[in-house]
């Protein structure tokens, strides 16, 4: 369904974009960002998916500076392989490459102006640095890693965050949900929502640990949001 576009970053590197269109436009904008895994053929199709939502989606390369074009499979050796890229990746310049797709989906004459940024693992920390560094609209977070990291940058957040996280996750421990409800929880443009019985990549739809019921409800809170906030 989607194409592979190229954006540009701030230091005039250009990487790699899965852009997916709905049926009726303008409409407005959604990032969506990967695993560790990268932009694979389930993110991909998670973009169709938004796609036929009504959304205009930009799912990018996010190891572009590290080794660029490696989407990963979830066996061994793909999640060795997703670490390592992880380990090496700078924080910092992938969030600031973040804004870069950002702007640019803004900027498409498809696209009303309205963006959001949806992200899964990952992916989930990057939406979260997105929501507090960038202008955005709207934000979801699916059982994002190592937002307690950064929770002293939670006053500056732009736009209202939907959070999604597993009741049973190594990755995010319920220690760390705890952080981030003490934090974010009683705010107004913080929705927090733990899945009894389920663990991390529970939205992964066709491979565990995909659990139906959570993804579908979680899937219905997020259209909500998106539509609230984005039109």
């Amino acid at each position: 369904m989607g194409t592979e576009i190229q954006l540009t970053a701030g230091d005039g590197g250009t990487f790699a974009g899965y852009l997916a269109l709905p049926a009726s436009l303008p409409a407005p904008g959604l990032v969506v960002l990967p695993e560790v895994f990268n932009t694979n053929d389930h993110i991909r199709s998670v973009a169709d998916g938004y796609a036929e939502a009504g959304y205009v989606v930009i799912a990018p390369d996010i190891y572009w500076r590290e080794e660029a074009g490696c989407y990963l499979p979830y066996t061994d050796e793909g999640r060795a392989k997703a670490q390592a890229l992880r380990a090496a990746q700078g924080t910092d310049a992938f969030a600031s490459d973040l804004g870069d797709v950002v702007a640019a989906l803004k900027a498409r004459e498809d696209c009303t102006g309205k963006v959001g940024v949806m992200g899964f693992c990952l992916g989930g920390k990057f939406t979260y640095l997105s929501s507090v560094r960038h202008a955005i609209d709207a934000a979801v977070s699916y059982y994002g890693v190592q937002i307690d990291e950064h929770l002293d940058e939670a006053d500056a957040l732009k736009c209202p965050i939907l959070m999604h996280f597993a009741s049973t996750d190594p990755h995010v421990p319920a220690e760390t949900v705890a952080a981030i409800q003490a934090r974010m929880g009683d705010w107004d443009s913080v929705d927090i929502h733990v899945y009894p019985n389920t663990e991390h990549g529970f939205n992964r739809y066709g491979y565990p640990p995909h659990d139906e019921a959570a993804a579908a409800l979680a899937r219905e809170r997020t259209l909500a949001h998106l539509g609230r906030l984005l039109g």
